[in-house]
C-alpha cells in the first residue's frame, strides 16, 4: 500500500508571513498545500519560495469565505491533510475601522468556514495567526499572556478576539487542538531578497511605507500623531523579524503534531521582548540605508494604542523559541527587499 505524505494547509500561505512560513515548513521537510486568494499578494511568491527553499509548495486559489470551494480543498487532499496554520485575513487596523462588516465576514466567517471544513475531513491540529491587538492598552507592560484581553480599540482587533473565542469553543467541544500565537509587529523579509512584504496598493503598516518612501516610491512618510506619553511622543511597537515569527509556527506546529500541548487550546506571545517608537524605526533605516527618510507629523489614527510590547518568558520556555534578529537586521533586511521590488519593477 502506497501512503500518501502529510500535508501542512496554509491559509494565506503567499502573503508576508505565510510565505516566509511556508518556507521554514518546506525546509523542514515538510510538504505544504498553500491556499490563498490572491487578494493582497501574487501569484509569483511561489516561485520564490520554491528558488529558496529547493520545493514548490502545492496551491489551491480559493476565498476562505467560500464554503465549498474551501470543501473543496479538504475532499480533494482528503486523508492527507496532518495539520493547519492559518492566516488568511484582513489585517489594517484603519480599513477595519472603515469597512467593519468586511472584516468581520473575512476574519470570523472565513475562519468558522475553515474548522467546519476541518471537523468534517478529521483534522484535529491548528496553529491560528492571533494578534497582540487582543490585549488593547495593556495596563502592564511588558505584557505577558495572562493578562486581560480588553475591548479592542479596532474591529480588526476585535475579529482577531472573536477568533480567538471561537477557536477556544471549539477545541473544549470536540478533538481539536490549538495553539494560537499573538504576536507583535512583524517586519523585515528573507535573507535571500526574494520574499517579503510587499502590500498591493498603499501600505498600511510602517516598514514598507518607509521603505516606499526611502526608494522614492511614496513622496512622504506621515507618522501619526506625536503627542503619545512615549519618549519621543511616538508610539512604541515590538517589531520582530518575519523570520524569527515564522520559525515560532513551525515550533507551534510540532508541539501540535508531537502532542506536547498541556491544553486543547494554548496562547504564546510572539515578540522579542522590548518595544521601539516609530521614531526609533525611522532613525534605524536611516542608519543602515544610507537614505535621509522625508516624513512628517500627522494626526493619530483612529484605533491605534500608545504602547504595547510582549513578555516572552512563557513562549520561550515552552516553545523553546526566542527571537534572534534585531531591529537593525529587520530594516536592513526589508530595505534589501524593497531594491529588490524595484529591479523587478514592484
Amino acid at each position: 500500500m502506497i501512503i500518501e505524505p502529510k500535508l501542512i494547509l496554509v491559509t494565506g500561505g503567499t502573503g508576508f508571513i505565510g510565505s516566509h512560513t511556508v518556507v521554514e515548513l518546506l525546509q523542514a521537510g515538510h510538504e505544504v498545500l498553500v491556499v490563498d486568494d490572491l487578494s493582497n499578494s501574487r501569484i509569483e511568491v511561489l516561485d520564490a519560495i520554491a528558488q529558496i527553499s529547493g520545493k514548490r509548495p502545492l496551491f489551491e486559489q480559493v476565498d476562505i469565505t467560500d464554503r465549498e470551494a474551501l470543501d473543496g480543498v479538504f475532499k480533494k487532499f482528503h486523508g492527507q491533510i496532518e495539520g493547519v496554520i492559518h492566516f488568511a485575513a484582513k489585517k489594517a487596523v484603519g480599513e477595519s475601522v472603515q469597512f467593519p462588516l468586511m472584516y468581520y465576514r473575512v476574519n470570523v466567517g472565513g475562519t468558522v468556514n475553515l474548522l467546519e471544513c476541518m471537523a468534517g475531513h478529521g483534522v484535529e491540529s491548528i496553529v491560528f495567526s492571533s494578534s497582540c491587538t487582543v490585549y488593547g492598552q495593556p495596563d502592564v507592560i511588558p505584557v505577558n499572556e495572562s493578562a486581560p484581553r480588553k475591548d479592542a480599540e479596532s474591529p480588526y482587533g476585535n475579529t482577531k478576539r472573536i477568533c480567538e473565542d471561537v477557536l477556544r469553543d471549539a477545541s473544549a467541544s470536540s478533538s481539536l487542538m490549538v495553539v494560537a500565537l499573538r504576536y507583535f509587529n512583524p517586519i523585515g523579509a528573507h535573507a535571500s531578497a526574494l520574499i517579503g512584504e510587499l502590500p498591493l496598493g498603499t501600505p498600511n503598516n510602517l516598514v514598507p511605507y518607509i521603505t516606499q518612501t526611502g526608494i522614492g516610491k511614496r513622496e512622504q512618510l506621515t507618522v501619526h500623531g506625536n503627542d503619545y506619553p512615549t519618549p519621543d511622543g511616538t508610539c512604541i511597537r515590538d517589531y520582530i523579524h518575519v523570520v524569527d515569527l515564522a520559525k515560532a509556527h513551525i515550533r507551534a506546529l510540532g508541539r501540535l503534531l508531537d502532542r506536547q500541548q498541556k491544553a486543547t487550546y494554548e496562547v504564546f506571545n510572539i515578540g522579542t521582548g522590548s518595544g521601539s517608537t516609530v521614531l526609533e524605526v525611522i532613525r534605524t533605516f536611516e542608519k543602515v540605508s544610507g537614505r535621509s527618510l522625508n516624513y512628517r507629523i500627522g494626526p493619530r489614527r483612529a484605533g491605534d494604542i500608545t504602547q504595547v510590547y510582549a513578555d516572552t518568558v512563557y513562549s520561550n520556555a515552552e516553545l523553546g523559541w526566542k527571537a534572534g534578529l534585531g531591529l537593525e537586521e529587520a530594516l536592513r533586511s526589508a530595505w534589501a527587499w524593497e531594491q529588490h521590488c524595484q529591479t523587478l519593477g514592484l
